[in-house]
């Protein structure tokens, strides 16, 4: 059975970043019967509610948007709780959505993932070809285990339970919270700060020479809605944008954006990270999706939502 309008769809993480993002663009769509629950509603850490949430709600597809998420200081400060929450969380998401008949179930991945130094642009055949960048090992070794299990699941069940694997996100409902965001919404919180306060200056951490691609959340929920509907296979494949970017040239453009008139200064004490990451979605623009938010554009939209946000996270995981 494919994916109809009146289709139960449940979104995890609906309050998210990601999550919210899907469910804004299905609604888009006129898919009528959505289901979302808030981490006060239903705890994924929980094995039995979970599976009294599926025995109730017999949602028939699912997108796996949840997970415990954060940038290179909390990964590194929390590693046991990055490990074990992810692992916990999609355990139960899965193995439930095996045991409830869902028909057809998507798990989003990182780029992540992918060896630390492997080559450029990441293929998805790179996966387990050499070591992980050490500053987000317990998350990715967490989102490499919910692949295998996708892939376990189809071969031994016959689930059609698909994984794709985002490059870095950004968009409305981001976390701007500096202890635990990702860079692009950490810039855009420390330039507006900044600017509001008058400070002379800002400190980026390490070098600025990395480079990162980044997609607008917006094309992410398209992408996942284009693959629950016209893709059915056991390997995973890449979500990005195309393109990447240095972090210099990230924090020059965010800092025109935001109006910021001060210097950038680089803290190069503070570790960089992988030193490049750019996905090859080949495969992916090969069925015929493409990306349509540019950089520029999706920054100004994230930082509009930034303004109204006040600053605080939605409750996610």
């Amino acid at each position: 059975m494919s994916l109809q309008k009146s289709s139960r769809i449940y979104v995890t993480g609906h309050r998210g970043l990601v999550g919210s993002a899907i469910w804004r663009h299905l609604k888009a769509e006129g898919y009528q019967k959505l289901i979302g629950r808030t981490r006060a509603e239903l705890d994924l850490l929980d094995t039995k509610a979970v599976e009294a949430f599926y025995a109730a709600e017999r949602p028939e597809f699912v997108f796996v948007a949840a997970a415990k998420v954060g940038g290179i200081l909390a990964n590194d400060k929390n590693p046991a709780e990055f490990l074990f929450e992810n692992l916990q969380i999609q355990n139960n998401l899965i193995h439930g959505a095996w045991r409830a008949g869902v028909q057809k179930l998507l798990f989003l991945g990182s780029s992540c993932i992918y060896p630390k130094l492997a080559p450029q642009p990441l293929k998805e055949e790179y996966l387990l070809t050499g070591p992980l960048e050490p500053t987000n090992e317990w998350y990715a070794i967490a989102k490499i285990a919910g692949i295998k299990m996708c892939q376990a699941y189809r071969r031994q069940h016959g689930c059609d339970f698909i994984s794709a694997m985002p490059t870095n996100m950004y968009g409305p409902n981001d976390n701007y919270d500096l202890q635990s965001s990702h860079v692009l919404p950490a810039l855009i919180r420390k330039f507006h700060e900044a600017k509001i306060s008058g400070q002379p200056r800002v400190t980026c951490w390490g070098s600025g020479t990395p480079l990162r691609e980044f997609l607008y959340s917006d094309d992410l929920a398209r992408a996942c809605l284009f693959l629950m509907e016209n893709y059915s296979d056991e390997q995973f494949i890449n979500v990005g944008y195309g393109s990447d970017v240095s972090i210099h040239d990230l924090a020059e453009l965010i800092k025109s954006i935001v109006g910021f008139e001060g210097d950038i200064v680089w803290d190069k004490s503070k570790p960089d990270g992988t030193p490049r990451k750019l996905m090859d979605s080949s495969r992916l623009f090969a069925l015929g999706w493409r990306p349509k938010v540019d950089l520029e554009a999706g920054i100004r939209l994230t930082y509009e939502d930034f303004l109204k946000s006040n600053v605080t996270a939605l409750p996610r995981y």
